[in-house]
């Protein structure tokens, strides 16, 4: 059974439209019925905050949302969660629905936490006795024992999402939306909702993600949607979805210098392909071939590789090709060259970018400057943060003892 839909929807906002009566609200509501396709009702003032898009999850199936900012992400969740009426095509959600869209939405601002639960326990369709039997594992999972019978207008923003998590996590929704709302949680917060998200996962809860951690869509999505300007651009398996947000194009093309890069496997087995991988185990070796056109004569060039954290924006590595011994480029105009570049990746787990540049030494200019040419997942079960993977092991070391005769 599906439970989320979201056919051919589409979301018009017109800048400054409010419908604060029935004068205004009739009106409108007849001008949507009668008018034509969707494509065609643009008017001054009024702009498409969603345009023609679909997905459907079903249960166990988590789906990512990610573009950048305005690119309609956060409108998607407002629309399934019916904070938002559809312009035209259907949003639908079938079975209880726990939402996590903005902080404290939803929460009574001189309610406290306790009443709050208990309201949204009641929001959620559970019996007040079924949000009692689960009360104290709410409150204990949000770390707020201490502060539960404050107001929450008191709260922080961080203990408002705390408490708004909780209480979806415990009363057992078949539908799960949550917005970059975990972000204002603390790290060990935000890694315990990420573990309750993956057990919702196993247990068959459907949900969509809406997040910018791309090493966490990474971890928890099935698939994933890119938004741009309101409309998908890429829709699949979330990997690909990823590189296709964070590394653009194969080809970075220059006025000065175009470049092609391929990420493979070094030696058989330490990639999922051979040619273009995209997932790797930490301490893997990685060969980067660069193919660079010149479109001008250079007497000496170099070629840089960076490698960033995608998710924190983080500079990992860099070299330049002179280091690692090759020589200086000198190239005329209309020459391909190629170069390999072969490094290990003694990384924590997470997403990473690689960055490609070729500079004229002489000139001290940029031919091409490539960010992002091609990614690659570090896949670690054991690693959870930080940049390097230090491989540590440990044993217990056995102290001899002595015991002293009495009265020695």
């Amino acid at each position: 059974m599906t439970r989320v839909v979201f056919d051919r929807v589409w979301k018009k906002f017109r800048t400054g439209e409010t419908h604060d009566s029935l004068r205004d609200l009739i009106p409108a509501a007849i001008g949507r019925l009668f008018r034509p396709a969707p494509s065609s009702l643009l008017a001054a003032h009024e702009f498409w905050a969603i345009s023609d898009v679909s997905f459907e999850v079903g249960p166990g199936g988590v789906l990512g949302i990610i573009g950048h900012n305005g690119a309609g992400k956060s409108t998607a969740l407002k629309l399934l969660s019916r904070i938002l009426r559809p312009t035209a095509g259907r949003a639908e959600v079938r079975g209880r629905v726990g939402a996590l869209i903005e902080v404290a939405a939803g929460f009574h601002p001189d309610l406290t936490g306790r009443e709050n639960v208990f309201l949204q326990g009641a929001i959620l369709g559970m019996t007040r006795a079924d949000t009692a039997a689960r009360f104290d594992e709410i409150v204990a999972f949000a770390e707020l024992e201490r502060f539960i019978d404050t107001p929450v207008k008191h709260y922080s923003s961080g203990m408002n999402a705390r408490l708004g998590f909780a209480v979806v996590a415990h009363l057992e929704p078949e539908v799960l939306l949550v917005d970059e709302v975990l972000a204002v949680g603390d790290m060990a917060f935000q890694q315990k909702c990420y573990a309750r998200m993956r057990r919702f996962k196993d247990e068959g809860v459907a949900m969509v993600f809406v997040s910018h951690n791309l090493t966490a869509i990474a971890q928890l999505c099935d698939t994933t949607v890119l938004l741009s300007a309101g409309r998908a651009v890429a829709t699949g398996r979330t990997a690909e979805v990823i590189a296709r947000y964070c590394s653009g194009p194969s080809d970075a093309t220059g006025r000065d210098a175009s470049v092609h890069a391929t990420l493979r496997a070094a030696r058989p087995g330490e990639g999922d392909e051979q040619e273009d991988v995209r997932h790797v185990t930490p301490g893997s070796r990685l060969m980067l071939d660069v193919t660079i056109d010149f479109h001008r004569r250079v007497e000496r060039a170099t070629v840089g590789v960076v490698i960033w954290d995608v998710r924190s924006e983080t500079f990992v590595s860099g070299v330049s090709s002179d280091v690692v011994g090759i020589p200086f480029v000198a190239a005329e105009d209309g020459e391909r060259r190629s170069f390999a570049f072969e490094f290990t990746a003694h990384l924590a787990r997470g997403l990473y970018a690689i960055e490609v540049n070729v500079v004229d030494i002489d000139r001290q200019a940029f031919l091409a400057h490539a960010r992002g040419i091609r990614h690659f997942d570090v896949v670690d079960s054991v690693t959870f943060g930080g940049v390097a993977n230090l491989y540590f092991t440990g044993t217990e070391m056995t102290v001899a003892t002595e015991t002293l005769a009495s009265g020695a």
